[in-house]
């Protein structure tokens, strides 16, 4: 599927288009990135830096995790709100696995996806998330590898969000889906394993990263989920709780937990357009 966004996509060096050959993506400066084997290209320029991306571990816990169903009921509020806009090219910024993108395609027949993560452990598992979807490892700190106005909508499931790169990346007219944990999320086990809690400041850090958008809609996407002591750890090992928390000493605390824990998931779904 790499064929299919390449005309989409831009040199990361010097923003001229690029073109795929057998195993490599370039432009015509000579500017040239090698396509792995698993078909996504890395389109990162310059150093990555160190503690951004997911790691190995990260990647595991949570395609075992959305792969078990326990967020589903997201996907599918995710793929509605998405399919409801008729859209034909959708980028997922901070993909991750391209779990969201590929349920998203699934509710949009015909629509091409595109794909891009920092961590190309969670890439590697993009660019086979779905046969109508692409991907490629990019920063989404830095000006996005992204032709101008090619997305119809902008898809960000708890990924850091580039107001500026994401409005110029958007069609006139086009979209940008958010969805980032809401308080009570994760709860009871937020405060039962002492994760990261959703601060009150989120909303304000969220309005600021999209300064240049006007909120369109919002709901809230609540349900319970009941999680073993492994799907707990897996919650926890996938998120950003997992860069403060101690795997080990986690685990010896689940083992005295029951073979299932109520938990409950609360998310924020909201569209945005972007100001004229």
């Amino acid at each position: 599927m790499l064929a299919d966004i390449v005309d989409r996509l831009r040199c990361p060096i010097c923003r001229r288009p690029v073109r795929q050959a057998a195993t490599t993506v370039g432009c015509e400066q000579g500017h040239s990135f090698d396509v792995a084997r698993q078909g996504y290209v890395s389109l990162l320029a310059g150093s990555q830096p160190p503690g951004t991306a997911d790691t190995p571990a990260m990647v595991a816990a949570r395609a075992a995790f959305l792969a078990a169903g326990h967020y589903a009921p997201l996907a599918r509020a995710v793929a509605a709100t998405v399919a409801a806009l008729s859209p034909e090219f959708v980028v997922d910024a901070g993909a991750g696995t391209g779990y969201y993108l590929a349920e998203t395609l699934d509710a949009v027949p015909g629509a091409t996806g595109m794909a891009f993560d920092i961590s190309k452990h969670a890439v590697k598992r993009a660019a086979r998330a779905h046969e109508r979807a692409g991907a490629f490892v990019a920063d989404v700190w830095q000006p996005l590898p992204i032709a101008d106005g090619v997305a119809d909508v902008v898809l960000d499931v708890f990924a850091p969000r580039n107001g500026p790169e994401f409005a110029r990346i958007l069609r006139p007219g086009g979209t940008l889906v958010v969805v980032t944990p809401a308080p009570g999320h994760l709860s009871p086990l937020v405060a039962e394993l002492g994760l990261l809690s959703v601060d009150e400041a989120k909303e304000e850090r969220v309005a600021r990263s999209l300064a240049g958008f006007a909120e369109t809609g919002r709901q809230e996407v609540r349900f319970g989920m009941e999680l073993s002591p492994e799907e707990i750890a897996q919650v926890v090992g996938m998120g950003p709780s997992a860069w403060h928390t101690d795997m080990s000493h986690l685990m010896e605390r689940l083992a005295k937990f029951p073979d299932l824990t109520a938990t409950r998931a609360v998310f924020h779904l909201s569209t945005f357009s972007a100001l004229s």
